[in-house]
């Protein structure tokens, strides 16, 4: 935002305030003239809090920020997104092709190390979030605290992750559907049509349809999950009337724990590290969150529960109930919900009822993905926008505080999905590529969250400021982004490897090897071009620390004061609150 849109204005208080403009409600009328109108355009909104002077340089007095976007996430909003948001295929479905490449063993230990860096990546990014909740949360950070030019194609690189992620995971529900004999004879495109038009209407009721949805979306996965959990403790220990009796860890020994060696390991890696994409969402929502100082920190402690949760126990129940052997695990795909082991396993324990439950909540969490896709991919575009890194128009902020065109955008990008209708082979081919697109972005991003956190610091010490002015910090510290970074790029390194090498490559042919690695690692060259384009145009340069802006996009700037009353309230607190807020 530049200087020159700023009405500078005294407070009483001798203080220099500044005119942002926010959304408008329409509060006169009828309700059909408020609902035309909360569509028009908020001449004031921009995404973008940074006030600078005619040559472009922050300005010293910074006001408060003050989002454009509708800030209508509440608490329970923001908590089941934290707890359930990334809880979808790659949790019911994906762990299938990851258990048959590593066997439970490698799934296990892949999943609780990358589950481990996670954990630092978002305690990273909540520290940030916190202190900017800004539109565009991670890929402006990337752009502040590292280089514009990275920032753009980050920003570029999420964007595009979640637009092709939309047509996949609607094509995925209506494969799910196709479980039930009843279905199996209609259309896919008439179901393609269902689940598109329930998104798209969910996302054009703004953050607060987001929101409400993502809440019910989250409690029946985690629900979901838990009933699992219980019922698969029952089957492994003799519980189901007319199955085998007791069989404990017996899978892990026959056909084993491991499978495919090394490189099986590797590959579990690479599928646990998707399966976990969509955890930074909750960094995303902070711009749109009435109070992120309070109700995000409680958010990212959750993050440690549902990966230990729902993710850890859960997995290494599947491993005790499913070999990694069994055929329905071969040629297991994120969009066959019968290759999901979760389903396997109660199958194979004669239960006949709860599979099809178990279908349901895979399709819900389908939909809840293509849900998450709209919001993130509009409000990246509509910051990009607001940057000058994407077309103006995209930018475009109802009085509502919807970034309404570029939701509309992101939700034509859906209609690719009636591709369904091409046949299962021309389908599959075309979305592998799409996905190879941008195959690596949860990657990418969690690493540049890392570095940025790593950044924030060396320049937030560099000015003079302690740790005790922050509102919230990383419980995994600094040197927990550090960790998280080098296991990022370790992870890439595996991925290149197996995309080069997958396990099995000796009997593919040239062309079919070829094709494997460029659908493994497609977004790398892709990241790589973007960040040299840009770079090269516009000329920019690697953020020394001394220039890094850690004002811009505050909320409260008089957080001291703030702090210091909130610490002293803290103090009084019994000690098991205290324990008890450490965790949650």
């Amino acid at each position: 935002m530049e200087g020159k849109d700023l009405e500078k204005n005294d407070s009483p208080t001798g203080l220099p305030q500044y005119d942002y403009g926010s959304t408008e409600d329409t509060k006169t009328g009828t309700r059909f003239s408020r609902f035309r109108d909360s569509f028009k355009r908020n001449p004031n909104a921009r995404m973008v809090t940074i006030a600078t002077d005619a040559e472009g340089k922050p300005l010293a007095d910074q006001p408060p920020a003050e989002p454009a976007l509708s800030m209508a996430l509440k608490d329970r909003h923001l908590q089941m997104i934290a707890i359930g948001g990334s809880i979808g295929t790659g949790l019911f479905v994906g762990s299938g092709s990851a258990l048959q490449a590593g066997g439970p063993a490698s799934l296990i230990i892949a999943y609780g190390l990358i589950g481990v860096m996670l954990f630092c990546t978002v305690h990273a990014l909540g520290e940030l979030a916190v202190a900017f909740p800004v539109a565009g949360s991670f890929a402006v950070y990337a752009s502040r605290f590292i280089d514009p030019a990275w920032g753009f194609a980050m920003a570029w690189n999420y964007a595009l992750s979640w637009l092709v992620t939309l047509p996949l995971e609607i094509v995925a529900a209506s494969i799910t559907v196709s479980y039930w004999p009843g279905a199996q004879g209609v259309n896919g495109a008439a179901w393609v049509t269902i689940f598109l038009a329930v998104i798209i209407s969910i996302n054009l009721f703004g953050v607060k349809g987001y929101g409400e949805a993502e809440f019910v979306f989250s409690i029946i996965k985690v629900f979901a999950v838990i009933g699992f959990i219980i019922l698969g403790i029952i089957i492994d220990t003799g519980g189901v009337p007319g199955h085998r009796k007791y069989m404990g860890s017996h899978y892990w020994y026959d056909p084993g724990a491991f499978h495919n060696g090394f490189k099986g390991l590797c590959s579990v890696f690479v599928t646990a590290a998707f399966s976990f994409a969509g955890t930074e969402l909750v960094g995303l929502c902070a711009a749109e969150t009435d109070n992120p100082r309070k109700t995000l920190p409680t958010a990212v402690k959750q993050v440690f529960w549902r990966i230990c949760l729902f993710y850890m126990v859960s997995l290494t129940i599947v491993g005790c109930l499913v070999p990694y052997n069994d055929p329905h695990l071969l040629g297991s795909s994120s969009t066959d919900a019968n290759a999901s082991p979760f389903v396997i396993a109660v199958k194979n324990a004669g239960i006949s009822v709860v599979p099809s439950i178990m279908n349901v909540v895979i399709m819900i969490a389908v939909l809840s993905v293509g849900n998450s896709s709209i919001y993130g991919s509009s409000r990246t575009l509509a910051s990009l926008a607001d940057r000058g890194q994407a077309p103006k128009i995209l930018g475009y902020i109802d009085r509502s505080g919807r970034p309404l065109v570029a939701i509309l955008f992101s939700s034509a990008f859906g209609f690719i999905c009636y591709i369904v209708a091409a046949g299962s082979d021309t389908r599959t081919q075309a979305f592998n590529w799409m996905l190879a697109i941008s195959g690596l972005a949860a990657i990418f991003n969690w690493m540049s969250i890392c570095l940025c956190h790593i950044r924030f610091r060396q320049a937030w010490k560099y000015h003079g400021h302690t740790l005790d002015e922050l509102a919230y910090k990383s419980q995994a510290t600094v040197y927990g982004s550090y960790a998280g970074f080098v296991f990022n790029i370790l992870v890439l390194i595996a991925q290149f490897w197996t995309g080069f090498a997958p396990v099995g490559y000796s009997s593919m042919t040239a062309g079919a090897r070829v094709q494997n690695f460029f659908q493994a690692y497609l977004a790398f060259p892709i990241v790589v071009l973007s960040y040299v384009i840009y770079k090269v145009i516009f000329k920019t340069k690697f953020r020394k620390v001394s220039e890094i802006d850690i004002t811009s996009g505050r909320r409260d700037m008089n957080l001291a004061e703030i702090l210091a009353e909130e610490r002293a309230e803290m103090a009084l607190w019994p000690r098991w609150k205290k324990i008890w807020k450490i965790f949650c």
